[in-house]
């Protein structure tokens, strides 16, 4: 396959500690360093959380413009993707970024369960969250951790809510959630391109997954999603060093499958996105 693979470096998270991994970057600074390294890796797309001092999660848009600052200094060109997940605040608050104008931000655009807890994106929400992503010309990604969700996205494409193309990341592997099926993730590639031909997708897969679904996704010529918000390790003894590790762990799988790595220019270029913002 000749079309370049975007990989994208989830690189914090809400959910894992230092005490989990040493190597989480959580400060601004550590998150700007592991970015940076990541970038040099072959990451194209840094999603993004930011974090209290005590390492809670927040959704302080200070943090965020300051994480913002630093990655257009020290990775131009990097698509930069912030999270309005739940884990980071409530309501209206989960958006309270989005003035910051990034390239990205990702939507939840239905509820489903956590490990936990019941994940709530109820419509009224979703429905300002996107309202708010045009306004300030953000790309969303459609965190799909349902098939439903992909309906739902399509819906909301078809109505003028989201930004076109759709591009979609199949969340595979949440405990309670959708596991890591492959008849499942062949049925919504089938399902986004039947539904939405023009749009893009993307597999993410959580803990040990995370080496399957980056080889589903690159395998089936989609794009994908590695980094520590999401797996902490290489492998079951062996704790990931940085991110930057899990990148060129990717970058192994693409050359397998001779994909080439898209650039930050390519990957704008495929997502809509201006090269010059």
């Amino acid at each position: 396959m000749s079309n370049p693979c975007i990989i994208c470096v989830a690189i914090t998270g809400s959910v894992p500690r230092k005490e989990n991994n040493p190597a989480l970057p959580t400060t601004i600074e550590e998150q700007i360093e592991s970015t940076q390294a990541a970038f040099e890796a072959g990451a194209s797309i840094a999603h993004c959380h930011v974090r209290n001092d005590d390492q809670t999660p927040t959704s302080d848009p200070e943090r965020f413009a300051r994480l913002m600052e630093g990655l257009k200094t020290h990775c131009p060109g990097m698509i930069i993707q912030l999270s309005t997940g739940g884990r980071s605040g409530a309501g209206k608050d989960r958006g309270g970024m989005l003035p910051l104008k990034p390239d990205m931000a990702s939507l939840s655009v239905g509820s489903n369960n956590f490990p936990t807890r019941v994940y709530e994106n109820p419509p009224d929400l979703v429905d300002w969250l996107a309202e708010e992503m045009l306004t300030y010309d953000i790309k969303p990604e459609i965190e799909a951790f349902d098939l439903s969700h992909i309906h739902q996205a399509v819906a909301l494409s078809k109505k003028g809510k989201l930004k076109a193309p759709l591009y979609v990341q199949f969340v595979m592997g949440v405990k309670n959630a959708m596991p890591v099926d492959k008849p499942t993730f062949n049925f919504y590639i089938e399902t986004l391109n039947r539904l939405a031909p023009d749009a893009q997708w993307c597999g993410a897969g959580i803990g040990p997954n995370q080496i399957v679904l980056n080889e589903w996704s690159i395998a089936a010529g989609g794009h994908t999603r590695t980094g520590l918000e999401d797996n902490m390790r290489l492998d079951r003894e062996t704790l990931a060093p940085c991110n930057a590790a899990l990148v060129q762990r990717t970058v192994a799988l693409c050359e397998k499958y001779e994909r080439p790595i898209a650039t930050w220019q390519q990957a704008r270029d495929i997502l809509g996105l201006r090269r010059d913002r």
